[in-house]
């Protein structure tokens, strides 16, 4: 008898954790598939809060608002900008945050990683050496600024001259850039980099030509900022230490940044307060939201994680190699698609520049 009573509570507590489950995924599916609903119409700004309207809707096979065109009749709203600036302002000291520096820090330091609180990493007389004195971008203020991603949407643009017109141009993960130059040109400012790229594109450095490669790309920055993302997650760390020991060694001229501990939690925050729910920003949308701070007009390129474009031609994840990617996938980090239709709003509200089409030659 106190077997099937002791069966009977177990079926019982099973049932109720199996529902409390399905309860918590459905709520959650619904929240995402709301959220994503919201910013497929073309959204209202007040201030610089993401007020969203509800009421486009995309009849037969129109396409919707945040895939057409983004190039035609765009004019700046420098109010919104300084509006968007101030509020990004509450959730980050956008000069301290670009990098931690020499002061904050001493050889033999222990930091938690960013996104693996559980594991550490100690600082070491390599890295000391390399965090800059001030931050790189104190100070600073542009008045027109690129911020260049890495969608194949750039292949055919022309828009190479365009980008290397700006005053200062932000690159992502050190693409390559020589022979696509037409398309996007060669000036570089600020170039960001995961550890993950010296795996996956100069295999770890662990022979001569893969490191004289990378040297040679590091050479095209001209003596800017290289911004490595150093404390997010352990398993880059000794690619990191490898890229530093190399620059030293061969006396690089390029100026080294690593970001705040804080820069990711503070910039998700924002969004999360303007309804946009980024589980991780990609590094496109930190650039663009560091941006604000130093530039009165923002351009972007290279933003288009569809893919197929407007004309539904295909489109390669990135424009220089094969990479595939599953754009609407829940699993990865990022979710680019809602980025992108956020960005597509900011846009026709003139708080930013999307380019998604060709450049217009000069």
């Amino acid at each position: 008898m106190c077997e099937m009573r002791l069966a009977r509570k177990r079926w019982t507590i099973c049932t109720i954790s199996i529902l409390l489950i399905f309860y918590k995924t459905t709520e959650r599916a619904r929240s995402d598939e709301h959220q994503e609903a919201q910013l497929t119409s073309e959204g209202e700004l007040s201030t610089s809060r993401l007020m969203v309207n509800s009421s486009e809707k995309v009849l037969g096979k129109n396409l919707p608002t945040y895939l057409q065109s983004t190039q035609e009749g765009w004019k700046v709203n420098a109010t919104l900008v300084t509006m968007i600036r101030k509020d990004i302002l509450r959730f980050l000291d956008a000069e301290r945050d670009v990098s931690v520096v020499k002061s904050s820090f001493k050889p033999g330091d222990t930091i938690h990683y960013i996104l693996d609180r559980h594991r550490t990493l100690n600082v070491s007389h390599t890295l000391h050496s390399l965090l800059p004195e001030v931050s790189p971008l104190k100070n600073k203020r542009f008045r027109t600024c690129a911020v260049v991603g890495n969608s194949g949407i750039l292949l055919k643009s022309g828009c190479g001259k365009e980008i290397d017109s700006h005053d200062f141009v932000i690159r992502c993960n050190l693409a390559p850039l020589v022979e696509f130059a037409e398309d996007v040109g060669l000036k570089s400012d600020f170039t960001t980099m995961n550890p993950s790229v010296i795996q996956r594109v100069y295999g770890g450095l662990r022979n001569e030509t893969v490191r004289e490669h990378f040297v040679e790309r590091l050479g095209m920055l001209n003596d800017s900022v290289l911004w490595i993302p150093a404390f997010m997650v352990k398993g880059g760390e000794k690619h990191v230490e490898g890229v530093n020991e190399l620059i030293l060694k061969r006396k690089l001229p390029v100026h080294m940044a690593y970001p705040s501990l804080r820069l990711i939690h503070a910039v998700r925050g924002y969004w999360l307060t303007n309804k946009v729910n980024i589980k991780r920003p990609s590094t496109g949308l930190l650039m663009y939201t560091m941006a604000t701070r130093f530039c009165d007009e923002i351009h972007l390129y290279g933003f288009w994680p569809f893919p197929k474009d407007a004309a539904g031609n295909p489109v390669k994840y990135h424009y220089y190699d094969t990479l595939k990617y599953r754009y609407f996938s829940r699993a990865g980090p990022h979710r680019m698609p809602l980025e992108f239709k956020t960005l597509k709003m900011l846009h026709s509200k003139g708080a930013l520049k999307l380019m998604t089409s060709t450049c217009r030659q000069a």
